[in-house]
């Protein structure tokens, strides 16, 4: 492979990576606990764009709540986990790395 060629392939995964981040950076994830008495609102680039709690769940004392929060994040980072593995997986398929 020229070395023409491997910047081309270069570049090519540059602007499909770049892409990739900015699709992630606006695509928002749901995390749900507790039947949705927590949602927390993420998005691909684990940045906390909501937190809703709903007024019945805040009867059962702070551990409850902190529980059930805790939950609802790591089930939003699960899906932006598999976002993006999906996302940049497919920004990166075809490409041909040099060995």
């Amino acid at each position: 492979m020229d070395m023409e060629s491997l910047m081309a392939q270069a570049a090519e995964l540059q602007n499909k990576v770049a892409a990739a981040q900015e699709s992630l950076a606006k695509t928002v994830v749901k995390g749900l606990a507790s039947n949705g008495a927590c949602i927390i609102d993420m998005t691909g680039k684990y940045d906390l764009v909501k937190i809703t709690i709903k007024p019945e769940l805040l009867s059962h004392g702070a551990d409850v709540v902190a529980d059930v929060v805790s939950a609802a994040y790591r089930d939003a980072k699960q899906k932006a986990d598999d976002l993006i593995d999906r996302v940049m997986g497919d920004a990166t398929n075809g490409v041909e790395l040099p060995m």
